[in-house]
């Protein structure tokens, strides 16, 4: 009996195992397309009151296809220009750098790191190329997730619940509270955060004379929509600004365009404003919520920008039943 329990537990670690390095590169995908499916969840509610449930969500989810097309196409795009920008700068700079003479043969070191480092740059401009491929399966997860979510909402809520163990309902509840209160702020802040950077970065395209108010408003808009998009953010709009006015030579607005994006765009506010709001929603200190979206980050990658904070919230709920519990016993 003690080996056949031996035998049927190494099954099904290794089963267990098998299940996570299948999902573990899709994890991201999943994760985001599981926020967002809680974020549009009351607005999917309120539509399924006028129509069925599965027409709702497939509403919700062909509305992110064409958002997601727009975004990705804007995305290859820039990061395209920046990559082909940048390559033919390095190049430049390296072929100038060998017309030189240098002394205490300097120009040999230099030829010699030149042709380590040429191979490098080419290796990846292809790594780009070779990555879009596996960005667009992230996204059709990332979709097919969303609408199954949207779905099934309700059954998974159920099966959340299901899994609170027998006499720690109270607590488990409060948990899911907690934890719910501080996912809503963290969308709250996120929201109201990329529409305030969008305005700004309309005003700042407009107002340093870049573009013209429709071309100012449509970098608001990508700017908006880049900023839901973990790790870019809205930087790349203003970092595309600032590499055209050096192009352009004119230094002191890219400059300027530079500091005002860094600083109201992104990413101070990142790390400024958003703890404050997701503190002041969520009824937290800022400096955990600070510390939970910093060290989320550098533990689960972008995704910590949600889980640190959440974590830290459940841990502080535990600490107060805890603290309840020896009060009662005392």
């Amino acid at each position: 009996m003690k080996a056949e329990e031996i035998l049927w537990g190494a099954v099904t670690l290794i089963i267990l195992y098998l299940a996570w390095k299948t999902i573990a590169p899709l994890l991201s995908a999943i994760f985001f397309a599981a926020i967002l499916a809680y974020a549009v969840l009351p607005l999917h509610k309120r539509l399924t009151k006028r129509i069925d449930n599965k027409k709702s969500a497939l509403i919700f989810t062909i509305l992110l296809i064409g958002l997601s097309s727009i975004v990705t196409v804007e995305l290859v795009l820039i990061t395209k220009n920046l990559i082909v920008s940048f390559y033919g700068d390095i190049m430049t700079f390296i072929s100038w750098s060998l017309t030189l003479e240098l002394p205490f043969g300097i120009s040999g070191a230099l030829q010699s790191l030149y042709s380590q480092l040429t191979p490098k740059l080419t290796e990846y401009v292809q790594s780009y190329v070779f990555s879009i491929p596996e960005y667009l399966l992230q996204l059709v997860i990332f979709l097919a997730t969303f609408y199954t979510f949207l779905v099934n909402s309700d059954e998974i809520k159920k099966q959340i619940y299901a899994l609170i163990p027998g006499g720690h309902e109270d607590l488990g509840k409060k948990l899911l509270k907690r934890a719910d209160v501080t996912l809503q702020a963290l969308i709250r802040a996120w929201l109201l955060l990329n529409i305030a950077k969008g305005i700004l970065m309309t005003l700042g395209f407009w107002g340093f004379g870049i573009t013209d108010l429709p071309t100012a408003l449509l970098a608001g808009l990508l700017t908006i929509l880049f900023s839901f998009i973990p790790l870019f953010e809205g930087w790349m709009i203003w970092l595309v600004a600032a590499i055209f006015l050096l192009k352009q030579g004119d230094v002191l607005k890219a400059i300027a365009i530079s500091i005002y994006g860094a600083v109201l765009v992104s990413p101070l506010p990142d790390f400024t404003i958003r703890p404050k709001l997701v503190a002041k929603e969520a009824k937290l200190d800022e400096i955990m919520v600070l510390i939970g979206m910093i060290g989320g980050v550098w533990a689960f990658g972008v995704k910590g920008l949600i889980i640190g904070p959440i974590v830290l919230n459940l841990v502080s709920a535990l600490l107060k039943e805890w603290k309840r519990i020896k009060a009662q016993q005392s």
